[in-house]
Order: structure tokens, then C-alpha cells, then sequence
């Protein structure tokens, strides 16, 4: 069995080629938007990350206990 290829019209690839083009067009800006969303999301996520740490921190300075890496946390006067 044999396939002939038939001759492209150029106004049929003219109007392929201006399908595809806005398909990817439509495709980016959907990802753009996406992308956006999704930084947006994470830089709203780290801000309420921010202000619980920040309270924390300010709890273990009134509570006077220095952070210690992997250690347990000891007040700052019980220190030898």
C-alpha cells in the first residue's frame, strides 16, 4: 500500500501554521498565569511563615532561652 502525498496548499499551511502559533500563544499565557499564581501563593505562604517565627522568637527572648543547634533549648541563666 502506498501513500501519495498530496501538494500542501499554502493557504491550508498558512492557516496550520497560524493555528499552531496561536495555540502556543494561548498555551504560554496559560502557564504565565499559572506560574504567577503559584509564586504568588508560596511568597504569601513564607509571609505567614514569617510572623508565627518571628513571634516565637520574641517568646524564647522573653522566656530567656537561647536556640541551640540540635541541643535541647536551656534558659540563658542555667547556662554553666
Amino acid at each position: 500500500m502506498e501513500v501519495e502525498v498530496a501538494e500542501t496548499d499554502p493557504k491550508t499551511m498558512q492557516d496550520l501554521t497560524s493555528v499552531v502559533q496561536t495555540l502556543l500563544q494561548q498555551m504560554q499565557g496559560k502557564w504565565q498565569t499559572t506560574s504567577n499564581q503559584i509564586i504568588g501563593r508560596i511568597e504569601d505562604m513564607s509571609s505567614r511563615i514569617d510572623d508565627p517565627e518571628k513571634n516565637i522568637a520574641d517568646l524564647m527572648i522573653q522566656a530567656g532561652v537561647e536556640e541551640l543547634d540540635g541541643e535541647d533549648k536551656v534558659p540563658a541563666t542555667q547556662k554553666s
